[in-house]
């Protein structure tokens, strides 16, 4: 059998070298054995084991960036948080922060008055939202909508509505860890900017949030939170309430938003407009 040429050995110890490579191997240790003055160094195989494998590179997300129905709302509206909130609601709608940006249809930055003393915070936008652009507008935010009016003896366009999600996650899954993370300045910045005094959180994932607590919705419900000066009741989401229409359920909920009531007080729900 011939023996192989320097140039077949080159090629099969580059192949080699590739192969384990392609394992995760990354460095070969060689024993160098001490060589004469002079004499000629065989090129060492772990520079070329040595390079790392390229990483393939992340899909860039393409985010879904339409006209947002937050900002024609705000218009409507005078004052400085209408102002402000409309700065708001442009960094959401041309947001790419997380996955949600890529399977939108729009984002659903929030809806009501902006100089409202409550605010109502719900988890993320559903199917029925996701093509309205608004929160709160499907079998949900018919029964949210009877809660205030009926329950609460408010009338709905006087509060603020938003969610912790401002893009619809698919087939209304719960938010994730990292997509309520990336969303959490955009729900600070409304806090902050409305100011609301009472603030009723529905549902496990804004009570958990705004009452900074791990524990179960129903621990957390019949009982005021403080949330950076401001008040929170948490109770269960419409959503849980339909699919649990319960006397028990009924009164629970309607317990609560009577302690969301009494905490805002009497004075009016809207506050005047200030420039």
């Amino acid at each position: 059998m011939a023996r192989p040429t320097k140039a077949e050995l080159a090629r099969q110890l580059r192949g080699h070298a590739e192969l384990l490579r392609a394992g995760g191997l990354t460095h070969i240790a060689v024993k160098r054995k001490p060589t004469q003055v002079g004499a000629p160094q065989a090129a060492p195989l772990a520079r070329q084991a040595a390079v790392p494998a390229a990483k393939p590179a992340k899909a860039a997300l393409k985010p879904v960036i339409v006209a947002s129905v937050a900002l024609d709302e705000l218009k409507q509206h005078e004052g400085r948080p209408a102002r402000e909130l409309e700065k708001a609601a442009e960094r959401v709608r041309v947001c790419g922060a997380c996955r949600l940006c890529a399977t939108r249809t729009q984002t659903v930055f929030g809806t009501g008055n902006p100089n409202s003393r409550l605010m109502v915070v719900g988890e993320a936008p559903g199917g029925d939202e996701d093509v309205q652009g608004k929160p709160f507008v499907g079998r949900a935010g018919q029964l949210l909508t009877e809660i205030i009016e009926k329950g609460m003896k408010y009338k709905r366009a006087d509060v603020y509505i938003a969610n912790v999600l401002k893009c619809r996650p698919p087939e209304n899954r719960n938010p994730e860890p990292d997509e309520i993370e990336a969303c959490r300045g955009y729900l600070e910045s409304q806090i902050e900017i409305i100011n609301p005094d009472v603030i009723l959180a529905v549902g496990r994932f804004p009570a958990q949030w705004l009452a900074n607590s791990q524990l179960a919705i129903g621990q957390l419900r019949g009982k005021a939170f403080d949330y950076k000066g401001r008040k929170v009741v948490c109770t269960y989401h419409p959503a849980y309430l339909l699919r649990n229409y319960t006397m028990d359920t009924r009164k629970k909920v309607h317990s609560d938003v009577l302690l969301a009531v009494e905490l805002l007080g009497s004075a009016p729900i809207v506050r005047e407009t200030k420039s």
